[in-house]
């Protein structure tokens, strides 16, 4: 521990030796974002989307894009086509073919015969039914229900007109019930203990069967309440559901919106914020769709005044998760080459005093979703161990850190982290070589929940989220050589505190007998993704040699610290 601690002493000289701080400009957007963003629209939007169970082509998903529409007409923004060269406040919708039709729920109710009460009903369970459902005949359907306990056995059970009864997913069950057994329907219960179950004892996570036109079946989803209720019933003897369900299933189209602030200087270079509208919660993902609104709603303000002069064109994208940014990063080549940075907005406006979880920024893949450790940890959505050849070195993960986390000192608002785990529309960009972060909150014990309602969402969240996203948008597409040389202290000093913390970590892993080769290749891989990320600061700049001078002395630090730390690593 002797030569740790000296090494520590070593980082502490060199630390001090970093004088990064916020730049003038950072400054300066803070103050305006704080005084004029004050989340009540993006509120007010969430409010209204999450009235909605919402897919592509339903009522709500379409009637949500016409709520954007609106107000970005209110804002200033021309429809596309009718904009001229001096409009730079644009918004378009996009309309395509749906290869399938749409979907949504109307009522639902769940009965056991010879019980006064329903065991579930649509209006306070709107999860119940599960997506692409049929619906049942006038006055429902009555069957017996089968419990199967061990679905090895479906194979040898009888199920044809029986309702199906299982704790697994439903498209597990389906194939084996529906398709090939006969079954009427199938009712399931699988929510994950994160959700806390027998705590939220109503809340059913929405689940979904496939579209099913020859036998236009039905599921349902239980809640926790809901499925002991039946287990006890069942454990008394035979048990007949009656279930009632209306759903609709039609022809539609998809609608992507898509809000355009033109840049100045160079109007084809840009940073998309994503928002998905699909999904039937509030803050997944109605606060996104709120807050990319009320952010774009701003940004225009601002503009009109005269206060913010955008070099680079900032983009707002609303439309189906992960397809609609897909298509938008693959469609145009010249576009998609000129997206510089994509950022994801997904749950960000949870009130966590309900919810649990904290509001975390999902970094690009760097290496710590390869050795998670130390104060790394990945949610309860979970992720997959990557490879040296999944990094993504590049300077937005603590850039926008460390934005973040002044808006978090500035208002008591906490600011976390996590390893990269994707799933949502941060992965569109990533795969195409796009630096992309995803914002959200994560653990929620209401995720993907019926329970997922506008009570669950702050306003001071909202606010916070789109203050820190706006500053971080601004100093990106206004940057200059000023702004590359304090991101790359920026750098460095994240540099120093994550390979400070590394040696910390391989220190303890070598006290419980893990290989010193092991530790030196993590020490390895953090110099380098530093090293390179340091190094993608020339995109904000025109003349590299510019930054020349700073990246060869950042460069230098960062490599001598790695150094220092793999000599004792080695003595130890």
């Amino acid at each position: 521990m002797k030569k740790l601690v000296l090494t520590l002493i070593i980082f502490v000289v060199a630390f001090s030796q970093v004088k990064s701080q916020e730049t003038t400009a950072s400054i300066e957007y803070s103050d305006l974002f704080n005084q004029k963003f004050t989340g009540e629209l993006a509120y007010e939007t969430t409010s209204f989307v999450e009235k909605y169970w919402r897919v592509p082509g339903n009522t709500g998903f379409n009637k949500t894009i016409y709520k954007v529409a609106k107000q970005l007409e209110n804002d200033g923004y021309v429809l596309e086509k009718n904009s001229t060269a001096k409009d730079h406040l644009t918004y378009r919708i996009e309309t395509r073919h749906l290869d399938s039709p749409t979907w949504e729920p109307v009522n639902a109710t769940v009965s056991i015969i010879g019980e006064k009460e329903p065991l579930l009903v649509y209006a306070t369970n709107r999860n119940m039914i599960a997506l692409n459902s049929f619906s049942t005949p006038k006055k429902g359907v009555t069957a017996e229900v089968i419990y199967i306990r061990d679905l090895k056995k479906l194979k040898t059970t009888n199920v044809k007109g029986k309702i199906v009864f299982a704790e697994s997913s439903p498209r597990s069950l389906y194939e084996a019930t529906i398709n090939n057994g006969g079954a009427v329907g199938i009712i399931t219960y699988d929510n994950p203990k994160y959700l806390q179950p027998e705590v939220n004892v109503t809340s059913i996570q929405f689940r979904t069967i496939p579209l099913d036109t020859v036998h236009k079946a039905w599921g349902i989803a239980l809640s926790f309440e809901a499925k002991e209720h039946l287990l006890a019933a069942l454990a008394k003897g035979k048990v007949s559901l009656n279930v009632d369900i209306q759903t609709k299933i039609y022809e539609s189209k998809e609608l992507t919106i898509i809000a355009d602030v033109k840049g100045c200087e160079l109007p084809r270079e840009r940073l998309v914020f994503s928002a998905h509208i699909q999904e039937p919660g509030a803050n997944d993902n109605a606060t996104g769709v709120g807050l990319a609104l009320e952010m774009a709603s701003v940004t225009a303000k601002l503009i009109k005044e005269g206060k913010i002069s955008p070099k680079r064109s900032l983009t707002f994208l609303w439309g189906d998760e992960i397809r609609s940014t897909k298509r938008y990063v693959q469609d145009d080549s010249l576009r998609g080459k000129n997206i510089k940075w994509g950022i994801s907005l997904d749950m960000v406006g949870e009130n966590t005093s309900l919810t649990g979880g904290t509001f975390l920024i999902e970094k690009m893949p760097d290496p710590s979703a390869i050795w998670t450790r130390g104060n790394d940890k990945h949610t309860d959505w979970g992720g997959i161990k990557l490879k040296l050849e999944d990094m993504r070195p590049h300077y937005l993960n603590d850039f926008v850190i460390d934005i973040f986390k002044a808006q978090g000192k500035r208002t008591n608002w906490v600011v976390e982290t996590n390893p990269f785990e994707g799933g949502s529309d941060h992965v569109p960009f990533l795969r195409e070589g796009i630096p992309s972060v995803l914002f959200w909150h994560f653990t929620d014990q209401f995720y993907h929940t019926d329970n997922d309602r506008i009570d669950k969402v702050s306003i001071s969240t909202l606010k916070n989220v789109g203050v820190a996203s706006l500053v971080s948008a601004l100093e990106l597409i206004n940057s200059n050589e000023n702004t590359a040389k304090q991101v790359i202290l920026t750098i460095e000093k994240a540099a120093i505190l994550r390979l400070e913390e590394e040696l910390i970590q391989s220190e303890l892993a070598i006290e419980n007998g893990e290989s010193i080769k092991t530790q030196i290749e993590i020490i390895n891989a953090w110099e380098d993704w530093y090293v390179q990320a340091i190094s993608t600061t020339v995109d904000m700049v025109s003349d590299i040699e510019l930054l020349n001078s700073q990246l060869e002395l950042s460069k230098k630090a960062i490599k001598a610290i790695a150094k220092t730390s793999r000599k004792f690593l080695r003595n130890d």
